[in-house]
């Protein structure tokens, strides 16, 4: 199974409990906000805990995950 993944070394991982962004912004701007913001939405802090997020080529989708959840 191949994973993609973004490295990152711990010391430089922001906490996602530092992040703040403008609802007022637009959708893309939000985004870009958040991601100017965490610098690497795939690994970050929050709080004592690093999180690293990867996924499978042939998996499902974070959508099709989360709607998993919210059913």
């Amino acid at each position: 199974m191949e994973h993609v993944t973004a490295a990152g070394g711990a010391g430089t991982l922001v906490d996602i409990r530092d992040v703040t962004v403008d609802r007022e912004l637009s959708r893309e701007d939000r985004i870009a906000e958040f991601v100017r913001q965490i610098k690497n939405p795939y690994r970050f802090k929050c709080g004592r805990f690093t999180v690293h997020a990867s996924f499978a080529s042939s998996g499902a989708t974070l959508e099709e995950c989360i709607k998993g959840i919210l059913r």
